[in-house]
């Protein structure tokens, strides 16, 4: 009972790295690539600032990004803010200020709405995101 989600995710990877995890529309990720993902993510996100108990804003239509921008939050340290894309700029915003947000992890078509918000913002589906895993720093 006292076990976090992330880490009963990781024993079931351990049990069934090959088995599909998450499905949406007609993509498909494996145990293994869904925590391969997300830990590419938290590392940068932790890179980014992201510890614990830190609040990350997810602004993203369901999909896999989602999926993983969840797991990548909390293998962080942090928990994520939902925000719903398609509220207005002016909820979007008092929402992710009330929350002391100051990192919103998005899709690349929503990025640009985030200028101009004062908060970092992430594309998870942008390959470079992922990539700062691997250069930090850069």
């Amino acid at each position: 009972p006292d076990t976090c989600i992330h880490r009963l995710f990781e024993a079931q990877v351990a049990r069934t790295p090959d088995a599909v995890a998450v499905s949406y529309a007609d993509e498909h990720l494996s145990y293994a690539e869904l925590d391969a993902r997300s830990n590419q993510l938290a590392h940068a996100l932790v890179a980014h600032g992201v510890a614990a108990n830190a609040l990350g804003g997810v602004a993203m239509e369901r999909s896999l990004e989602m999926v993983i921008a969840l797991l990548g939050i909390l293998k962080a340290g942090g928990a994520y803010v939902p925000l719903d894309p398609g509220y207005p700029d002016d909820r979007l915003r008092f929402m992710a200020n009330d929350a002391h947000v100051r990192l919103i992890l998005t899709q690349e078509r929503f990025r640009l709405r985030w200028h101009g918000f004062g908060m970092t913002c992430l594309a998870v589906d942008d390959p470079g995101v992922l990539q700062l895993a691997a250069h930090p720093g850069t």
